[in-house]
């Protein structure tokens, strides 16, 4: 696998574990390339097994995933995987420095190659500003750095990869207004030559997708832009925005 060309493909995808109820039931929808999708779903609706089944961790029980016209359980899956970031809610740097901590996802970067990843980050300022800039130890697990300073890192490094396929799993649910925006801006630049999926609860996160799905039980029920489910009577979108502002 090298490249997708127009757009990665869910058609009546279902799964379970062990032959129990279907966590994803005859779901299909569309992540098309260099735009940002969404999706959006209560917990327990399935959105950590779509992600799974993204990612070729699991494989569909029926349905196909395709990448254009070639389905994924006929590519080479190491050679899919390493053309994917992931950057999840809990953002892991190692106890070393930032220049390390980006280096482990592309160890061939040159050192241009790190500062333009920091600044589609909005990382760069930040790392100019340490006291040993690229050589600051970060401390166990980030620590010497605040949660939306550790995400921009992490966003960084996953730019460093190249990947065509960017997936951020709640990356934005812990951080503050000012750290979300941030993070908002960098995710719009990186779309322009990478496709991005995002999985979120907040409305302010996925206002910038071009297009948002709704997952509910394991399949697709709404789709559309924010303005438009939000003027949608009975939307399950809705529901799900109201749940999540009333348990935060």
């Amino acid at each position: 696998f090298e490249d997708f060309k127009n757009k990665i493909t869910f058609s009546n995808v279902s799964f379970n574990y062990d032959k129990k109820k279907n966590v994803i039931n005859e779901c299909s929808f569309e992540i098309k390339k260099n735009m940002i999708t969404a999706i959006v779903g209560k917990s327990g609706s399935g959105k950590s097994t779509l992600v799974d089944l993204i990612l070729g961790l699991q494989k569909p029980k029926s349905g196909k995933i395709l990448l254009d016209n070639i389905e994924l359980k006929n590519l080479n899956i190491d050679s899919y995987r390493n053309q994917i970031s992931f950057v999840s809610q809990d953002p892991f740097l190692f106890y070393a420095t930032v220049k390390e901590n980006l280096l482990w996802s592309n160890n061939d970067a040159t050192e241009e190659d790190l500062f333009k990843s920091l600044k589609i980050a909005n990382a760069y300022d930040l790392v100019m500003n340490l006291p040993m800039k690229l050589n600051t130890y970060v401390g166990e697990r980030g620590a010497e750095l605040s949660g939306g300073e550790r995400q921009r890192i992490i966003l960084a490094r996953a730019i460093l990869r190249k990947p065509q396929l960017l997936i951020l799993d709640e990356a934005t649910s812990a951080l503050d207004q000012e750290s979300e925006k941030l993070i908002k801006n960098s995710i719009t630049e990186i779309s322009k030559f990478t496709t991005v999926l995002i999985i979120a609860h907040r409305a302010s996160t996925i206002s910038i997708a071009k297009n948002i799905y709704v997952l509910n039980n394991g399949k697709m029920i709404e789709s559309g832009t924010l303005e438009k489910l939000k003027q949608t009577e009975e939307s399950e979108f809705l529901k799900i925005m109201h749940e999540y502002r009333k348990d935060n």
